[in-house]
């Protein structure tokens, strides 16, 4: 049986994220807003809370929408329902409906039922403002939270290690969220970036500097391809605007119409610069928080793959509590390409070869220091069969234990940690000379 030492490859990943040469990218996605660095971190709900409130919410509104929604998750089956499949579901009924009556609603409302929806998706990523009342004029007015908040955010730390950590080639992050948890981070460690907007009175999207690797070539780079809260297609200059946060912001909503809606502008400028970062040499993308359930981003991904031989991807997938096996999707995809790694907990896809992780050799008590930033070691096993009778049992070491840095937290806590032996390092050569 195939195992993979987890502590051979995470080596190979230091010296990818060291390495001048070598051009890092990062694939984030919903798992990345759920990250805690302790309890007052703003975090995006999971999409089954979000779920559970949106269909409470929406259903008081009007007891019409709570029969409708009730009838769809009885279609779906309760195991279906979230709000990717209520969003397709309402979408597709919308689209063929006509003058008749589905689920006890008609076409407008139908759309009415949708609109609400996705008002409250944004209502739920807009974490990075908190509701305050004037007490003088007794209005309600909405700010964005204190930088106290904002610097215990696992966003920040990461961007804590992009300012530290020295590099030839500025780091691109692609998202799929929609949340603000990046630009709080970033700006909160005055790091520099861009993300595709010019301008300052009226920021506009500018497709042609996406385009181009050499645009603010030393700037780290932020690409939200699915949208952004306060995102505008503006009428009048027909361009896309970035202006305040309202109900006609234009996302990427999860529904089936993301395939769609990915190939119109902007998005199709942020899905090319995924490609073309990829189709670099020495380009190498690490994903956290991305299920691989986007087929029009795993496309992409692939197809760039396949036209350079020095790239490579990373998958670090979550399943410490619903683990997948060796058929699941983003295993598939693994196996059938070499440039594809896959990471999961208990077991990883490495040069399309399936395998549980376990340690070759049992670390030392300084070895395990360094161990336990990525990979937690299960206890020994008790081999005695007197343990009833209080007699020592003999401990046998299994090896075998869990690979966290599929937890964004604990993915940006080990990045960190690489930049305080660097600096370590540094000093004492420092001393030397």
């Amino acid at each position: 049986m195939i195992t993979h030492d987890p502590s051979e490859y995470i080596r190979g990943i230091q010296q990818i994220l060291i390495s001048d040469k070598k051009k890092i990218g990062f694939l984030f996605g919903a798992g990345s807003s759920l990250a805690l660095k302790n309890k007052t971190s703003l975090t995006v709900p999971a999409i089954g809370k979000m779920t559970s409130e949106i269909v409470e919410e929406v259903g008081e509104i009007d007891a019409k929408y709570k029969t409708a929604l009730l009838e769809i998750k009885e279609e779906l089956g309760e195991k279906n329902f979230n709000i990717e499949t209520i969003l397709s579901n309402l979408e597709q009924k919308v689209s063929f409906i006509g003058k008749s009556i589905l689920n006890s609603l008609n076409k407008d409302e139908f759309a009415d039922l949708i609109k609400r929806i996705k008002k409250e998706v944004r209502k739920k990523v807009s974490v990075h403002q908190v509701d305050l009342c004037n007490i003088a004029s007794k209005k309600e007015f909405r700010q964005i939270v204190t930088k106290d908040i904002v610097s215990e955010l696992v966003q920040t730390d990461f961007a804590n290690w992009i300012g530290q950590a020295e590099r030839k080639y500025p780091i691109e992050v692609f998202t799929t969220n929609y949340d603000f948890l990046f630009e709080l981070g970033l700006e909160h460690k005055d790091i520099p970036y861009y993300d595709g907007f010019c301008g300052s009175l009226r920021a506009f999207f500018n497709p042609e500097s996406v385009e181009d690797f050499s645009f603010l070539s030393n700037q780290t780079k932020l690409w939200k391809i699915h949208g952004s809260l306060g995102w505008h297609f503006d009428k009048d200059t027909e361009k896309i605007m970035r202006v305040s946060p309202d109900d006609d912001d234009i996302l990427i909503y999860p529904s089936t119409l993301k395939y769609k809606d990915s190939k119109k502008q902007p998005y199709e400028s942020l899905m090319d610069r995924l490609s073309n970062f990829l189709k670099q040499d020495d380009a190498i993308l690490i994903t956290c928080g991305y299920s691989w359930g986007d087929e029009h981003i795993n496309s992409r991904i692939i197809s760039a793959l396949k036209t350079n031989k020095s790239s490579h991807v990373i998958g670090l997938i979550f399943d410490k509590y619903d683990k997948i096996d060796k058929n699941a999707n983003v295993f598939k995809i693994a196996l059938d390409n070499p440039k594809v790694s896959v990471y999961a907990s208990r077991s990883a896809v490495i040069g399309r070869n399936y395998g549980k992780w376990k340690l070759k050799s049992e670390p030392s008590k300084d070895d395990t220091v360094n161990l336990n930033l990525y990979f937690d070691e299960d206890g020994a096993i008790d081999l005695s069969e007197e343990i009833k009778k209080e007699t020592k049992g003999e401990e046998i070491w299994t090896g075998k234990g869990e690979f966290i840095l599929p937890d964004f937290g604990k993915l940006i806590k080990f990045l960190n940690s690489m930049v305080s032996d660097n600096e370590i390092k540094n000093l004492g050569e420092n001393v030397k000379k």
